[in-house]
């Protein structure tokens, strides 16, 4: 029965100096974990038990992992049967720690590009650390146990091209037209002319009788039972 052959993982260069170079990894990570955070504002409003929570946007994917590196280890062996290494470890190491130097052509970090099998992420690398657990004779690393932290990367064509379309804000703005009052731009926007505090709150206006034809609103988005914005 012949051995199967093991995808290797590799960590290719997008852009910058040294475009198209690819790192492998001899050993594929054991496991790896996503993360991905919102950030809400919490607006505090007079009279309320707890302050209104708002979506505000979505940050970006992050791709953490543990990545092992050994020179002891056999470079014909099974784990290496698709891509032998034949750099030292000290030499795959200067490599993956240049890619968090600020690049002379793009002046900031180079993008780079991890795949593994039917997974590609384009990133820049946010952290990397590094254990070093065993040495040669002349004290050069030669087995290394590396943390790597990916955040998600998108190029300006990318985000005009293939934007998201999530709306981070549903706050809406509109001029007061003709002898409107706030009463009554609340009961046509939200159904209810009691949510005129609403919008005197999030226009500062102490007197709502001080709006005006031609004034700007903003008109708040209301509070779902979720928690999660939305104009009712």
């Amino acid at each position: 029965m012949s051995i199967a052959q093991l995808k290797k993982a590799t960590i290719t260069v997008l852009d910058g100096a040294d475009k198209g170079k690819v790192i492998g990894v001899l050993f594929n990570p054991t496991e790896y974990s996503f993360e991905r955070t919102n950030s809400f504002k919490a607006t505090a409003v007079p009279g309320l038990g707890s302050p209104l929570l708002q979506f505000v946007n979505g940050e970006l994917d992050q791709l953490s992992m543990e990545l092992f590196l050994d020179d002891y280890t056999d470079p014909k062996g099974p784990t290496s049967l698709l891509q032998p290494e034949n750099q030292p470890l000290a030499t795959r190491l200067r490599d993956l720690s240049k890619l968090l130097l600020i690049d002379r052509d793009l002046h900031a970090p180079p993008p780079v590009r991890f795949n593994w099998g039917p997974m590609e992420f384009s990133a820049v690398i946010e952290k990397l650390g590094r254990k070093v657990t065993m040495f040669h004779p002349d004290g050069a690393p030669a087995r290394a146990t590396l943390s790597i932290t990916f955040k998600e990367y998108r190029t300006l064509r990318q985000q005009l091209e293939d934007p998201r379309r999530e709306s981070a804000d549903k706050t809406k703005r509109r001029v007061v037209v003709g002898r409107e009052a706030l009463w009554w731009i609340a009961n046509r926007e939200y159904d209810d002319p009691n949510e005129w505090v609403r919008i005197a709150v999030a226009n500062d206006l102490d007197d709502p009788r001080e709006i005006a034809p031609g004034d700007w609103l903003v008109l708040p988005p209301i509070e779902n039972p979720n928690g999660t914005g939305g104009i009712r």
